[in-house]
């Protein structure tokens, strides 16, 4: 039987809590564990993500995901965005501190999870924005061990507006991205260029990439209109002991949407689950 406890909250490093779900099932044995990161304008309950946490269940991990203390969502309303400021002040280095928060929640005040958690055993899944996160933290953090990405942007820098754009935000202080599907304009404040600038090295991904030495598998889906194949290409090439795979006319999503109202999983998806599973089977 699968066990799941729904936002656990996790303390954070920035004043707001980590919104947490782990799935596992009842058997008494150390599992290991993956934690998964959602990526830009996600929430860990965004279409099949539960389903993909039934799965990893099932197949003997001990599965966590979260929303980033600054996805915009809250402790009362953790789908969707009803913190839109929250959002705005959200940034890549506050992201790398909530997965430390997470790291941290899972291997040292876990008491009630012992019998069932194996923290020697723990790899990092990141979806798009957020496998740039995991990279990076593999890259930095002993207590990761394996490590894959899921349609994983290569590069930060070239995300950030351009031209008039990027005059326009510095500027006002705030730009605006429209959300296509709840309607919402999304801010972005200022604040999150300059904290990319004043972490810049530690934000490159590419550097972070060739530091790797754990085993990482990137995923990434052939017809990905939102992160170019090419962006899996760098991240395989700076890493020749990675391995890379990609799945044919797959999306971003793999197939997905929000809400997801199945209780299947789509082809593209369960075959990057069943890959993943294989890869971080210790």
């Amino acid at each position: 039987m699968i066990i799941s406890h729904k936002n656990i909250l996790v303390s954070g490093k920035h004043q707001k809590s980590i919104v947490t779900d782990v799935f596992y099932t009842n058997e008494i044995v150390q599992k290991p564990v993956v934690i998964f990161c959602h990526g830009y304008k996600g929430f860990k309950d965004w279409g099949a993500w539960d389903l993909v946490a039934n799965a990893f269940a099932k197949a003997g991990f001990f599965f966590v995901k979260f929303n980033f203390s600054y996805n915009g969502g809250t402790v009362e309303q953790p789908i969707d965005f009803s913190d839109l400021d929250a959002f705005g002040h959200n940034n890549y280095i506050k992201e790398l501190d909530d997965v430390e928060s997470v790291l941290d929640w899972i291997t040292t005040t876990h008491t009630e999870y012992t019998d069932f958690i194996d923290t020697t055993k723990i790899t990092l899944i990141g979806h798009s924005r957020g496998g740039g996160i995991v990279l990076i933290k593999a890259a930095e953090d002993a207590r990761v061990q394996k490590l894959i990405t899921w349609a994983s942007v290569s590069d930060y820098k070239n995300r950030f507006p351009k031209g008039a754009d990027f005059e326009k935000w510095e500027n006002s202080g705030v730009y605006y991205v429209k959300n296509g599907r709840t309607k919402q304009e999304m801010p972005h404040y200022f604040q999150f260029y300059t904290s990319f600038i004043e972490n810049k090295e530690r934000l490159t991904i590419s550097r972070a990439a060739k530091k790797i030495k754990i085993p990482h598998l990137i995923i990434h889906g052939s017809e990905d209109p939102t992160v170019s194949i090419e962006e899996a290409q760098k991240l395989h090439a700076w890493n020749r002991n990675s391995h890379m795979l990609i799945v044919k006319e797959a999306d971003h999503v793999f197939g997905t949407k929000h809400p997801w109202s199945q209780q299947y999983l789509p082809n593209a998806l369960q075959k990057i689950i069943t890959e993943s599973v294989s890869f971080a089977i210790f």
